[in-house]
């Protein structure tokens, strides 16, 4: 029979399914940065957003070598086992290796990378699914945009976005204009979709990224010390969190 020649749906959402080759090649770069490094940390991401991953991977380039995303493949490269360690001591690490979880290589002394990390949590824009970190209301008047210094009224073009997420305005003087104060939001409340963009278009950002190390592997003794007081909240694992860069560990093992 003669092929069809109606259209057919075509899924442009398919992605390159990793071979036996990558993960081969992923263990034996983290098996050559557990060689070449002092320090072996692990670390959980709060609010992830790939943005920010990065910052830290740019600044830490020079003197640190970052894995994130594919936990079962880092911790099979550590050895799971004594047996199976790839350097002393490194099973016991490995086994933490759960969830979003990473693994930070470095020669820095551990008190100057406990405070580069602690000194670390740049603000974003919230997510549907986090909580709002502040009551916010937009106060009769213009509706201004907090981007710039001073706030700028919204272009009259973006008046039909405002009205579509819930605020009654109307056009005076060509500028999108509030007769009553409009509550955005309340603060511990779980924001919904419209709430995030609104706060977005504002331009409020109510959430940290942050990066919270775990634990941390000596390369001199073989000890892994467990990092107290420094556990993420559920809500920052679970809300608003970011698609994984999963093609971080291919950009670590390129630089």
């Amino acid at each position: 029979m003669p092929k069809s020649k109606r259209n057919k749906v075509v899924s442009l959402t398919k992605v390159t399914k990793k071979t036996k080759e990558h993960k081969s090649a992923l263990i034996t770069e983290v098996q050559e940065n557990a060689d070449k490094w002092q320090y072996c940390w692990l670390f959980e991401v709060g609010n992830m957003r790939n943005s920010h991953l990065k910052i830290v991977r740019n600044l830490w380039k020079d003197t640190a070598r970052i894995f994130f995303g594919r936990g079962a493949v880092m911790a099979k490269a550590l050895g799971t086992t004594p047996e199976e360690e790839h350097k002393m001591g490194l099973h016991k690490l490995a086994k933490q290796i759960k969830g979003q979880v990473g693994i930070f290589f470095t020669d820095s002394p551990p008190e100057e990378v406990i405070a580069w990390f602690d000194d670390f949590h740049p603000l974003d824009f919230a997510r549907s699914g986090n909580r709002a970190s502040q009551t916010l209301v937009l106060p009769a008047g213009p509706v201004m945009q907090q981007h710039s210094t001073p706030p700028e009224p919204f272009p009259h073009n973006e008046e039909p976005q405002l009205r579509k997420l819930g605020l009654h305005t109307k056009m005076v003087r060509g500028v999108p204009t509030l007769d009553n104060p409009h509550t955005v939001c309340e603060k511990g409340k779980v924001l919904t979709p419209e709430q995030t963009q609104l706060l977005k278009l504002v331009g409020v950002k109510m959430v940290e990224f942050r990066i919270a190390l775990r634990a941390r592997w000596a390369e001199t003794n073989g000890e892994v010390v467990q990092i107290e007081g420094k556990e993420l909240p559920e809500e920052e694992m679970a809300g608003g969190e970011d698609e994984v860069d999963q093609s971080g560990d291919e950009a670590a093992m390129n630089e």
